[in-house]
C-alpha cells in the first residue's frame, strides 16, 4: 500500500475526476518505474547522498516524485552515458551548480518514457506478426472517379 497525497482529485479537460496524483512511492513501485532493481537502488543510496528516502512507519523506504527523476538521471548517466560511479556523481553535481539538476533529470526521465514506449510498441507489433522493421505503408489509392482500378 502507498500514501496518496491528502489533495483532492485533479479535474482533466472535460471536468471529469482523475485519480489524485500519487506523491509517495514505495521501492517496489519505484523499481517498476525505473527497471531497477531494490538492490540497485540501495546501493545508490550509499553512493549518492542526494538519494536517501524518507522512511515511512513501518520504517519502508518512501521515495518522492524527485527522488524518482534523480534516480532516473543517475541511471541515464551510468548505464546509457557510461559514466563511473564518481564521474556522474561529479556530472550531478555540476548540474546542480549550474542550476540545471531539475531540467537533466526531467530530461533523463522523458528519455526513458521514449526508450519504453519504443519497447512497448515493438512488444505489440511482435504480438501482431509484424517485427518490428516493417515498412511504411503504401497509400491507398481514393475511390470515386478517378479510373483507377482498386485493390
Amino acid at each position: 500500500m502507498s500514501p496518496q497525497s491528502p489533495r483532492p482529485a485533479h479535474s482533466n479537460a472535460h471536468g471529469h475526476a482523475r485519480d489524485p496524483v500519487q506523491e509517495f512511492f514505495s521501492i517496489g513501485e519505484v523499481c517498476d518505474l525505473t527497471g531497477l532493481k531494490p538492490h540497485v537502488l540501495r546501493y545508490w543510496e550509499s553512493q549518492f547522498r542526494f538519494l536517501s528516502p524518507a522512511k515511512n512507519r513501518s520504517g519502508n523506504r518512501v521515495y518522492q516524485r524527485r527522488e524518482i527523476e534523480l534516480i532516473m538521471l543517475v541511471k541515464h548517466l551510468l548505464y546509457t552515458e557510461k559514466y563511473t560511479i564518481d564521474g556522474a556523481r561529479q556530472k550531478v553535481d555540476q548540474h546542480r551548480r549550474k542550476g540545471e539538476l531539475r531540467p537533466a533529470a526531467r530530461t533523463a526521465l522523458d528519455l526513458q518514457t521514449i526508450e519504453t514506449m519504443e519497447q512497448e510498441l515493438r512488444e505489440v507489433l511482435g504480438l501482431l506478426g509484424g517485427d518490428g522493421a516493417a515498412e511504411p505503408a503504401q497509400p491507398t489509392p481514393k475511390s470515386g472517379g478517378g479510373g483507377g482500378r482498386s485493390r
